[in-house]
Formats: C-alpha cells, structure tokens, sequence
C-alpha cells in the first residue's frame, strides 16, 4: 500500500484518526478506573496478604451481578449514537432517561443481595480469614452499585454523542475521590482510623457517588436541555423502555455470565491453595492494567458504528472497527512482551512482607501464570473490538449465545476438574486461556458474515410514499382546477438530518 492510500486510510471517514480521536478520553477513563482497582490491590497487598487474597473474589461477588445491571444502563449509548446518526436529537434525552429508571431501581435492588453474602463467601471454600475480609470488603462495595449505575446511564449520553471528554471528566472525580480516601481509610491516616480492607470498599462507594453527582449536573445543562431534551424528556416511555431492555439485557446479560464464569473460576482456584490463589488475583490485576484501557478503544468503535448506522452507512462502520483493530493488536503484541520478558516489573508492586513464606511460593507462581495472560490477552483484543462492533449494531442476543455456550464448558468446569481431580493450577489456567481463544474467532467469524450491516435498535420511522406525477398535458389542468400551496410537508422538513433507518429492530434479533 503507497503512502498516500497508507495517510487517506488514518484521516478519511471512518479511519484511526477519528477514531482515536473520540476512543482517547474513553482509554484514558478506562485507565484511570484501572488504576483505581490496582492501587486499591497495592495498598492492600502492603496492608496484608490475606487482604490481597480476599479482594478479588470480593469484586467479583460484586461485579457478576452489578455487571449485567451497568450494561443494560450504559447500553443507551447505542441507542443515543444511532438517534443522532439519524439526526433525531429530541430521541436523545427520553432514551437516557429511561437507562436512569432502570439505573435506580435496579441499584437499590441491589442491596437484597447483602444478606445473602456469607453464604455465597462460604461456599468458595476459603480459609475463615479470608472468608471475613471477603465480607467486610463485599459490605462496603455493595452500596456503590446504585451510583455505579446511575453514572453509567449518564454517561451513555456523552459518549453516545462523542462527547468522551466529558465522561473521561466524570470518571476521573471519582476515582481521584476513591484513591485519597481508600489510602486514608486502609491505614488511618488524615486523623481517621485504620479499617483495612473495608476502608477500601467505603471508599469505593463514595468515589462513585461522587462521580453520579457531577454527570447528573452536567446532564441537566441548559444547553443539552434544549437540543437534546434531557429535561422534557424524563417521561417514562415504555415503548423506548421496552426496547432498552430488548436490546440491553442480552448485552448485560454477556457480560455478566463473563463475570460469573471468572468468579466460579476464582472460587475453584483458591480450593487449590492460597498461593495459588493469590498468585490468580495478582496475575488478573496485572492483566487489568493492560486490557481494561482497550475497553474505551471498544466503546469509541460502538459509538462510531452505532452513529454510522444511523446514518446508513455501514461501510464505513466496517472501516473503523478494522482501524480500531489493527491499534489494539500492535498495543496487546507490546504488552504481551512485557509480561513475558520482564514479569519482574509488575510483580514487585504486589511484594508483601506480612507473610514471607506465602510470598515465595506466590512469586514463583505469578510469572508462569502471566506466560497464559501473554498469550490469550493478544486474542482478548480480537473479542474486544469485534464483540464492541456487534454491540453498538444491536447484535446482543448472539453474543450472549456464544458466552453462554461457551464458558462453562471450556472454562468453569475444566476447572473444576482440575481442583477435584488433582491436575493443579496450570491446567485451569490453559483451559481459560483456551475460552478466551474461542470468542476471538467466534466473534470474528459474525463480524465477517456482515448480518450486523442491517440491524438498528432504533425504531422504524415511516416515510409516505410520493404522490405519482402526473403526466405533463395534465399539470396546466390541474394547477387550474387546484391551485395549491403545498399538499404537505417535504420529507426534509419532517426529518431532521440523515434519513432514519427503515429496517424493523425485529431483523436485528436473528442469531
């Protein structure tokens, strides 16, 4: 390829420039929450190394339900990028206002979850120490579902619109809140006590609701008021409501069965030791570091793609998520090296020296395991773009098919077997590292097959067809016989922008 069609590619419609342009706010947002979630795992591993231990099955707990919620609610970005793809801006609020709905509900549903708690910890199987630091982190997180949610729906607003500045401002209050209040309220400093790991779930709460606060304020902007009718629009609509959870649940429901099958995973793995335990949560938080930050470079291609969609341009669509792509791949190849050739550089971070003799064995378990995370991480930034590709069309139910069909077998129960059975740590890991392989493929497969090109979640707007022309003897007549000013209103005064998609939201439900 010459160097001129090498430049059109980056700058034209629907290349890398554009694309980084509005995913670089979204990588660096994702960054800072991954930042938040390591800091939090470093101030943790120096207070104790059972802390370290418990933190992540507390998270998970917490995330394999709050995880379905979050993506139903932030799943409005689609719809708010295909709304002003079609240049229907009044669709814009009452579509967020809807995910806010379901945001509260859902969020104060969330705490009937905390009675049930201890025995979803017991049954992990982990030592009485571990199970008590699970709970008192797991008490703290719960309560920042609902401003978890809520910020979510807002901020599908910003980002649906491109606005990635705004979300990445949003979402850096927060954790900024969260990190100087976890680092006080872990050791007690600044005059407040010590609470260990449940300073560090408090924490975690506030910083949310913090970062809630400011996207609600600056969703109710005057000037977002009159564009995009986020005041007028807080309605309930059912019908939009409906479709919402047509289209989101699928899409929560992926992710959460995700989440699951990497909690059960977690749970099995720490049956086999606690070395080996906190040898998994050390290599997963090193593997955040690295991924985590591609999940904005994955919302910028579901805006994009839900925006062109609107607009009925699903070739250039397909341009942007090849461009997306072909970034994430070279970035997951330079990581991946890293954690091969120098593992020693993330590991120290995690040193604890409340347990030396649990330490040694955990250092010599966590740079054999991150060799796994080298290797599926280049083929979790396959599933990445694509499955982000299909979302932002409306492709939910399929890709909560292929999680479905393919977790458990692949990884959950292989793990169990590997506990039960006696094989060890390597070959839960191998069999992890094996499902994550599969969704590469499997979404890439959909995503060559272009059946996403004509799905849309917005709905059908219909256009009246035009009147016929009468035949040219006849217009003298009939101008005559009815002189008129006009017989309606033209098609460009009753759409605002590009033309909406006709394609009914049923032909997005095939599989």
């Amino acid at each position: 390829m010459t160097r001129r069609a090498w430049r059109q590619r980056w700058q034209g419609e629907g290349g890398g420039r554009e694309l980084l342009v509005l995913a670089l706010p979204l990588i660096i947002s994702s960054s800072f929450w991954t930042i938040q979630v390591t800091v939090d795992r470093i101030l943790l591993s120096r207070h104790s190394s059972e802390a370290i231990g418990a933190a992540m099955p507390a998270v998970l707990l917490l995330w394999t339900p709050l995880t379905l919620f979050q993506n139903i609610s932030n799943y409005a970005t689609t719809f708010v990028a295909q709304y002003l793809g079609a240049g229907r801006k009044e669709r814009v609020g009452p579509s967020v206002w809807q995910a806010l709905y379901f945001s509260v509900v859902a969020g104060l549903s969330f705490l009937a979850l905390r009675p049930l708690a201890p025995v979803l910890v017991a049954w992990g199987g982990h030592a009485p120490a571990v199970q008590a630091l699970e709970l008192d982190y797991f008490d703290g997180l719960s309560f920042a579902a609902l401003p978890i949610l809520i910020t979510a729906a807002v901020n599908s607003f910003f980002a649906g619109r491109g606005e990635s500045w705004t979300v990445l401002l949003i979402d850096a209050t927060g954790v900024t809140c969260n990190g100087v209040l976890a680092y006080a309220w872990i050791f007690g400093h600044f005059g407040f006590p010590a609470w260990g790991i449940a300073g560090a779930g408090w924490a975690t709460a506030v910083g949310s609701s913090v970062s809630a606060s400011l996207g609600l304020i600056l969703f109710l902007r005057p000037r977002y008021r009159a564009e995009f009718a986020t005041a007028t629009g807080w309605r309930f609509d059912p019908e939009l409501f409906r479709r919402l959870l047509r289209f989101g649940v699928p899409n929560g429901l992926q992710w959460m069965l995700d989440a699951l099958a990497f909690t059960v995973f977690i749970f099995l793995v720490g049956r086999l030791g606690e070395a080996e335990l906190a040898a998994t949560n050390i290599a997963f938080s090193i593997n955040l570091v690295a991924i985590l930050p591609m999940l904005g470079m994955g919302q910028g291609i579901a805006v994009l793609v839900g925006q062109r969609l609107g607009q009925n341009r699903p070739e250039i669509a397909e341009r942007t998520t090849w461009a997306g792509f072909q970034m994430t791949w070279l970035y997951m190849t330079f990581v991946a090296l890293l954690y091969v050739l120098a593992p020693g550089m993330f590991l120290w971070l995690f040193q604890s020296e409340s347990d030396p003799t649990l330490w040694a064995q955990v250092a010599i378990l966590v740079p054999v395991l991150l060799r796994f995370v080298a290797g599926y991480s280049l083929f979790d930034s396959v599933n990445l773009i694509f499955s982000f590709a299909l979302r932002g069309a409306g492709d939910t139910r399929f890709v909560t098919a292929v999680s479905l069909v393919l977790s458990w077998p692949m990884m959950v129960l292989p793990a169990w077997a590997a506990w039960h059975y006696g094989w060890g740590l390597y070959w839960a890991w191998g069999f992890a590292s094996a499902y994550v392989v599969a969704l590469a493929f499997v979404f890439w497969l959909r995503f060559r097959t272009g059946k996403w090109k004509t799905m849309r979640v917005i709905e059908t707007v219909s256009v009246p067809a035009a009147a016929p022309t009468p035949p040219a003897e006849l217009e003298g007549d009939l101008a005559e016989a009815a002189p008129v000013r006009g017989v309606g209103p033209k098609l460009t005064d009753r759409l605002d922008g590009p033309s909406p998609s006709l394609i009914d939201p049923q032909d997005a439900e095939v599989l």
